[in-house]
């Protein structure tokens, strides 16, 4: 039986992500370890997703931080599609973005996507329950940390008039032939989705235009969504822009075999709003990299490789390297089993989540503080 082949899409991720060949694939570019140590440099400190390569690839980064060098400020922006409650996976490049945001005093701009997933995948959703997401995972964006005041949740439909005649710019430049060839459309899309791309890409430019002058944009993200700017970066000088950078990071893997944490197959992901309860029970019903039985497992050991257990760690909960180190190798030579293992996880996990939901509690208090509407722009 051979190997599912791995899809990588805007709207989908399955199989097994090669990330060597996505990059090919992509035409991204590897970040190296020269490009690591100006990071370091510039921030005072490498972020563990930077040190362990969960962010692995990028677009332009060396020119970011060239602009840096010189003493001009770059922004940042990012994005959330409204569809359903917020995942730990969800929250590993928005963790790195505030790690950014702190280090290089970054304005950023966080789109909201509500009109997206009402458009897509066929039939989407109502805008009434986009809308309803919309507020649901600012509380988790506002809860992970941002800086009140340098932090604009700017959801579509709210922004509409703002975003509107930039993206009817944006869209002049794009004809339906490249956005098929880059997105894979079939002649069955409906045209609000062939349009959207037009839309993701003003908030890379919006901060130029309300400026007055050209300001240099970096956008973390998952690797799936690259497209996106790919797109934006074809057009931006025609527009007079800059071209947005990217750094992507990888997908935190499914608590079940194969594939990315996904918020559409419950048991495999962890959600914000979770209890511990049942945390708990997903982590210890979840798929690992050990062996069958406890004998096998002392005398062979097990794969850190495939396993979410450890990749959870590797990707947001052990700190320390030198302690995911050891238990890399304790897993390794079958001196870690897997029981034990997503005990100590667990625990982990579930503190993680009482502070997260304490300060989404406080989030609700001064939401409309980040989450803005076109009234905003127009002060």
């Amino acid at each position: 039986m051979t190997e599912e082949r791995p899809i990588v899409t805007p709207w989908q991720v399955t199989g097994r992500v090669d990330y060597e060949k996505l990059i090919e694939q992509f035409g991204t570019e590897p970040i190296t370890g020269e490009l690591l140590g100006r990071i370091e440099r510039a921030a005072g400190e490498l972020h563990l997703q930077l040190r362990r390569g969960v962010f692995f690839s990028h677009r332009d980064l060396g020119w970011i931080l060239d602009v840096h060098e010189r003493g001009v400020k770059f922004g940042l922006y990012t994005g959330r599609g409204p569809s359903g409650p917020t995942t730990i996976g969800h929250m590993v490049p928005w963790i790195f973005t505030k790690y950014l945001q702190d280090k290089f005093d970054a304005k950023l701009y966080f789109q909201l996507t509500d009109d997206e997933k009402s458009l897509w995948p066929p039939p989407g959703m109502s805008l009434e329950e986009t809308r309803f997401w919309t507020r649901e995972n600012a509380l988790d964006i506002v809860a992970t940390g941002f800086k009140r005041g340098k932090t604009l949740l700017v959801a579509d439909t709210l922004c509409a008039r703002t975003l509107y005649g930039m993206a009817v710019e944006v869209a002049k430049h794009v004809t339906y032939s490249t956005v098929k060839a880059i997105f894979g459309f079939e002649d069955s899309a409906n045209i609000g989705i062939i349009f959207f791309p037009a839309m993701q890409a003003v908030p890379a430019f919006l901060e130029s235009r309300l400026v007055g002058k050209n300001v240099p944009c970096l956008i973390p993200a998952a690797i799936d969504q690259d497209p996106y700017w790919r797109m934006a970066r074809d057009i931006a000088p025609k527009l007079g822009f800059f071209k947005p950078a990217q750094i992507h990071s990888k997908f935190l893997p499914g608590l079940l075999a194969g594939g990315k944490m996904s918020a559409s197959i419950p048991e495999s992901a962890i959600f914000t709003t979770d209890g511990e309860v049942a945390a708990k029970r997903k982590i210890v019903n979840a798929f690992t990299g050990g062996r069958a039985t406890v004998e096998e497992q002392r005398r062979l050991g097990g794969d850190p490789e495939i396993c979410p257990i450890f990749q959870y760690e590797l990707f947001l909960f052990e700190p320390d390297d030198a302690k995911l180190e050891d238990t890399k190798r304790r897993c390794l030579g079958g001196e870690l089993l897997c029981g034990e293992h997503k005990e100590a996880l667990a625990g982990k996990v579930a503190a993680f989540l009482r502070s997260h939901q304490e300060r989404r509690e406080e989030a609700k208090e001064v939401l409309d503080e980040f989450l803005v509407k076109d009234e905003y722009f127009s002060k």
